[in-house]
């Protein structure tokens, strides 16, 4: 049987050959096995692909070297907490670290001068009751652009590009910073087609943080960044204005297009802590399943309160959810 791998599998393959940066190299053949039809044509294929796969994978973790060697941390992986990961880039001096230092209780290096931040951070931002993982990143520029930033931004829910509207000039870094990433093939967009035209490409939604808005030059600068990615969200900030920094938290949990929705015991109180996070349009079943599949299987119904319902409505387990909705279980 013929294997009828598409016109971009064989692009890919003459760059997977090339590279030479082994987590580079594993990204290319991770995407590789995604791009090949699954049928039996194709099963030796996918066999030889899968022990690439795991040969780059023992490689880049020091599999087999003896003498206690240990490979150095690439950082290319962050554990995701809370209920989305949100990685922060920017071009040198953009205010990333002091946007993580004011919104997280992660104390980055702040530095007023460029390439401050050499190695990622995460730290954990509230905004009502729900917690999201901020990661402050190196810069993106002409001399920099870590190996390892690439990985970290696939993996991350969503992006934030910060930029110091307060320094003329800052177009030109955006342009290096949005190279870059085409070259390693992410597209920063302002939201997510419904259809995908070259899966080769990672499209990640994102939203600009126009920094230092309130610094001399600030407003000239929010202006023009306005006009120039108009389809873009962007977000004022400033660390010396707290109502910025609470719209920063509002805008980045808006864009996940999620819900949060807090459970009780029967006869007892919610306490509005640590709410079960959907997706918009999520149900009850879904809201049980996320406690433990098991639980949502013997769910015979729930009890619902909320804005715009009767209290303690009864709700059957394909009830569509709203924010902010209480949910009491019943088994």
């Amino acid at each position: 049987m013929p294997a009828n791998l598409p016109p971009q599998y064989y692009e890919l393959e003459r760059e997977f050959k090339q590279e030479t940066d082994l987590n580079e190299k594993l990204r290319l053949a991770k995407e590789l096995l995604a791009l090949m039809p699954k049928h039996k044509g194709t099963d030796k294929l996918q066999a030889d692909l899968k022990a690439k796969i795991s040969k780059l994978k023992k490689q880049i973790d020091g599999g087999g070297k003896k003498h206690g060697a240990r490979r150095a941390d690439t950082h290319d992986h962050i554990e995701r907490e809370g209920a989305a990961q949100i990685i922060l880039i920017g071009p040198p001096n953009s205010g990333k670290s002091s946007l993580v230092d004011v919104l997280t209780h992660a104390k980055p290096l702040v530095g007023d001068y460029p390439y401050a931040t050499r190695e990622p951070l995460a730290g954990m931002m509230e905004y009502d009751t729900v917690q999201l993982q901020l990661i402050d990143t190196p810069p993106i520029s002409e001399e920099l652009f870590e190996s390892y930033m690439p990985n970290l931004i696939r993996q991350a829910d969503r992006v934030v590009l910060v930029v110091d509207v307060s320094t003329p000039g800052f177009k030109s870094r955006i342009d290096v910073l949005i190279s870059k990433l085409e070259e390693k093939r992410i597209i920063l967009s302002p939201r997510i087609p419904d259809e995908i035209e070259d899966p080769r490409f990672a499209r990640k939604r994102t939203l600009i943080a126009a920094h230092k808005y309130l610094d001399e030059n600030g407003d000239v600068g929010l202006t023009e960044i306005k006009k120039l990615y108009p389809d873009f969200t962007v977000i004022p900030t400033s660390i010396l204005d707290d109502d910025s920094m609470e719209n920063f938290k509002k805008t980045v949990f808006e864009s996940l297009d999620v819900i949060r929705v807090y459970t009780k015991k029967i006869g007892q109180e919610p306490d509005f802590i640590d709410p079960i996070i959907l997706p918009i349009g999520g149900t009850v079943e879904d809201a049980a399943k996320s406690i433990h599949k098991d639980f949502a299987h013997n769910l015979q119904f729930a009890k619902i309160w909320g804005k715009g319902k009767f209290e303690g409505q009864r709700v059957k387990n394909s009830y569509v959810l709203s924010d902010k909705d209480v949910i009491e279980f019943h088994i």
